[in-house]
């Protein structure tokens, strides 16, 4: 009869008051998550909102389901006393057996309040690279190029690298034939690449003039002119696949010879030679 008429009633009210909270935070995960898809421009703020939503509905609904383990004993008759006394004992053992974990919440902690990398960035660290599909306060999970999934805890982060922040440098490296007049190389290869920065494609994309300062080095049957174009973040190959296609169709225009990687020896024929004569 105490539980019908005191316990009972404070279950009931505890399920309600979960329940609302549970609706307060998908709503306010779902805002976060719509302000997110609203940011086309800004990518990284759009990041920065998914890895909090995902961070506060994981926290929120891990309080929502200790109060209600805490309510449902104290409404069945446990003495809440000696069980957080009993669950700081066991807690203190635990900690000494699981010290990655509190580490993995620590580091994650840090991650998020320095802002070192967001859900959709790629970066590199615990020597993988991959894009960021999620993230809590104790794993990082990456999806590299080939679709594989890397799960990383977050106390092996020690270096972390982030290939989407701000901008990134597009860099090709173009072998040439070391007979070919460089100032000519030079000037084919600039006019490409502003042709590439002013195509109504790549407009927005390449945020900078592209750099072309000569002949880098050269070795053997090759000299290597290098293109530099600074792109928004994790926006390089489109922009490289373009400049390779247009490097090719006005090269053989051009009749600019590429380079070789080795030397090759090519023997000929010549026809006009009188053939040698035999004595009889």
């Amino acid at each position: 009869m105490d539980f019908v008429q005191t316990g009972l009633p404070k279950i009931v009210v505890a399920l309600i008051l979960a329940f609302i909270a549970g609706v307060i935070v998908r709503f306010f995960v779902s805002r976060l998550r719509k302000r997110a898809d609203a940011h086309v421009g800004n990518s990284h703020r759009a990041a920065q909102l998914r890895t909090l939503s995902g961070i506060i509905r994981a926290t929120a609904f891990g309080l929502i389901g200790a109060y209600l383990v805490m309510q449902i004993l104290g409404a069945v008759g446990v003495p809440l006393g000696t069980f957080i006394a009993s669950a700081g004992v066991i807690g203190l053992g635990i900690s000494f057996g699981a010290q990655s974990i509190f580490k993995d919440m620590l580091t994650g902690i840090f991650v998020l309040v320095e802002d070192q990398y967001s859900v959709g960035d790629v970066v590199k660290l615990a020597g993988l690279t991959g894009t960021v599909e999620d993230f809590t306060l104790r794993i990082t999970q990456l999806r590299d190029g080939d679709g594989t999934l890397y799960i990383v805890p977050n106390s092996q982060i020690t270096t972390v690298s982030n290939l989407s922040r701000d901008f990134s440098i597009a860099t090709l490296n173009v072998s040439v034939d070391p007979k070919e007049n460089p100032d000519r190389v030079v000037e084919v290869l600039t006019k490409l690449a502003q042709e590439v920065r002013q195509d109504a494609i790549f407009n927005d994309i390449v945020i900078s003039d592209p750099t072309i300062v000569g002949v880098d080095k050269i070795s053997g049957n090759e000299a290597i002119y290098p293109i530099s174009v600074r792109v928004r973040a994790n926006q390089r190959d489109g922009v490289l696949r373009e400049l390779r296609r247009r490097i090719l169709l006005a090269f053989a225009r051009e009749r600019i010879a590429f380079g070789a990687t080795s030397s090759t020896i090519l023997l000929q024929h010549d026809p006009t030679a009188a053939a040698p004569s035999t004595a009889s």
